[in-house]
């Protein structure tokens, strides 16, 4: 006998066997769906405690810097000895105030002593020698003087004779061998005085070179000793300024070699700041740019005087100098922190400077949703900043607030979840 199939009706046939193809189906769609509308953002939760966050604002940026100076004199001398020797006395210690010419040390040096005392008595011997030069040419000249006197009389009397025998010969009263003796007589005479007068000549103007030459030779021995004379001077180190001692860097019996540095004279006169400056800001820290910084309650300005090309361990020196009154009781090595402006103030977004930085490098930062439930990364592009703003280039409106605490425990997420809202 037939059995009668009951037909379902209602909601079992959503359940009947032949209608689970269809749920599959929805169920895949469903998921398919879901994964093309869920956020793919990941996601941390934090508390909200530990942040500190701050508004965008639109104002002037102000470009300058801080940079950190001390104070040194307008003008540093060093103390250096021109002549080695021995330190035998120190006349004056450190912080002194002195005039220039002042004798600070004195120095001893036996060999330099030695010397001078060779040095004169080659001088007094090169002196002995030109006067018994001197004595011997005179005396060769009255010689020659006295010669010439005998050969002008022998040329006279020979000169008398042969005209005598010239008048005989002429009445052939004499031999005429006689009256050519009496001529060749007279004219070898005659010989002997112009050779007489030549060597006379000679010997004057060579005495007249000798003379100049020793002259010269002494006259540069005693230049050489007054030098000496003065080497023996320059054992006393003394100011080449008025001022203050800064250092002193010697001690009794101390062997000092020439040029060796043993201290140093401050010219107190005036002062300056010598500052150290990042190298990132080399390009555009130049002379005559404005600085300021305050100190028991007054400001005081000062401007760029000098920036030094070498830079060390990534910064590089600076000098300033007061353009009006400086701190009354300044010193030597204190330190002022300089406010050093790089241009005018422009109008800019800004954002308060925070720790965040060092994570991003100012390439993007968290910013907090009107909720101010949640905080999501965004990419920004900062320009400028000063001790206490960044400037914003791109990325951020006036009236949005930041996280500009530290991101070093967030990662790589995108999205911040608070615990609670910020207002």
């Amino acid at each position: 006998m037939d059995i009668q199939i009951e037909r379902k009706k209602g909601l079992r046939i959503l359940f009947a066997k032949r209608s689970l193809p269809y749920w599959g189906g929805m169920l895949f769609l469903l998921f398919a769906a879901w994964l093309l509308l869920r956020d793919n953002a990941s996601t941390l939760r934090v508390d909200a405690g530990t942040l500190s966050v701050a508004e965008v604002t639109q104002g002037d940026f102000n470009d300058y810097i801080r940079v950190t100076g001390q104070v040194e004199p307008i003008t540093t001398v060093q103390l250096s000895p021109l002549e080695a020797g021995v330190v035998e006395r120190l006349v004056v210690e450190e912080g002194a105030s002195v005039r220039r010419g002042d004798v600070l040390v004195e120095l001893s040096n036996p060999s330099l002593t030695l010397e001078i005392l060779n040095s004169e008595a080659e001088l007094a011997e090169k002196q002995n020698l030109l006067r018994n030069t001197l004595i011997s040419m005179e005396q060769e000249k009255l010689t020659l003087r006295q010669n010439k006197a005998q050969l002008d009389l022998d040329v006279a009397r020979k000169r008398r004779a042969f005209e005598q025998n010239d008048e005989l010969y002429a009445h052939r009263l004499i031999a005429r061998e006689e009256w050519l003796q009496a001529k060749e007589d007279w004219e070898l005479a005659e010989k002997q005085r112009e050779l007489n007068i030549e060597r006379q000549i000679q010997d004057s103007l060579y005495r007249t070179v000798q003379v100049e030459q020793m002259e010269d030779n002494l006259a540069n021995m005693r230049r050489n000793m007054q030098l000496i004379r003065q080497r023996i001077g320059n054992l006393a180190v003394k100011s080449p300024i008025d001022g203050e001692i800064g250092l002193l860097d010697v001690v009794l019996g101390q062997s000092v070699a020439s040029s060796q540095k043993i201290g140093q004279v401050n010219d107190l006169s005036d002062f300056k700041v010598e500052a150290q400056i990042d190298e990132i800001y080399i390009d555009r820290v130049r002379t005559g740019l404005e600085a300021s910084f305050e100190r028991q309650d007054s400001n005081y300005r000062m401007r760029l005087r000098k920036v030094y090309p070498e830079v060390r361990n990534n910064v590089f020196r600076a000098d300033f100098n007061f353009t009006g009154a400086y701190p009354a009781n300044i010193r030597s090595g204190q330190t002022y922190y300089l406010h050093l402006q790089l241009g005018q103030p422009t109008e800019a977004v800004l954002i308060p400077r925070g720790t965040f930085y060092q994570t991003t490098g100012g390439a993007w930062i968290y910013v907090l949703s009107p909720e101010g439930d949640r905080a999501y990364k965004r990419p920004i592009r900062i320009g400028r900043q000063n001790p206490q703003y960044y400037e914003v280039l791109e990325g951020l409106q006036p009236g949005e607030r930041v996280i500009v605490s530290g991101y070093e425990s967030y990662g790589a997420n995108d999205v911040l979840l608070l615990n609670r809202r910020i207002k």
